[in-house]
């Protein structure tokens, strides 16, 4: 009887533990749009910011090919006062540089590891442009979250990015 108690609670234990595993893994397509659902930063002290703001405007799109296209702004942004975007002034193009975050190229899904794999061609960062870009990912509750690793700030921060897909 003891036996059967033990196997039952591992059964238990082991289909929870496979419930949860399969409902955060359960992305097997990026294909479609998705919409930024938040965006923000964690520092390596701990403190959290948010360099495009509480409620940034960015869209993702994935084609059957695997084919991707990003865009992730600030709102609120300020206009050039020129209205030309050849004669701005410094503080509008930092603004307008810092406020915004676009790239393209390929994604792919590494189920295995759990991570999303860009191999970027064009970026708004153009350190990042012929560049293979690896995140770590979840998906749970139909938000997908992933993190650009510390690495890539050089100052211990770490950039998240959370999308939900469009209806």
């Amino acid at each position: 009887m003891r036996f059967d108690k033990r196997l039952s609670a591992l059964a238990v234990l082991a289909a929870l533990g496979t419930s949860t595993a399969t409902r955060a893994a359960d992305l097997t397509s990026l294909e479609g749009t998705w919409v930024m659902d938040a965006a923000y930063e964690i520092h390596a002290d701990g403190s959290r910011t948010t360099n495009y703001g509480e409620h940034p405007l960015g869209l993702l799109t994935v084609d059957s090919a695997g084919r991707y296209n990003m865009q992730i702004f600030r709102v609120g942004r300020p206009a050039f006062a020129s209205g030309v975007k050849a004669q701005g002034s410094a503080e509008e193009y930092r603004q307008a540089v810092l406020g915004s975050s676009t790239h393209f190229g390929t994604v792919q899904i590494d189920r295995m590891h759990h991570q999303l794999v860009f191999d970027v061609q064009a970026a708004s960062f153009p350190n990042w442009e012929g560049k293979r870009q690896v995140r770590d990912y979840t998906y749970d509750g139909g938000l997908l979250s992933y993190g650009v690793p510390a690495s890539a700030s050089g100052d211990g921060t770490v950039a998240y990015s959370v999308w939900r897909k469009a209806p």
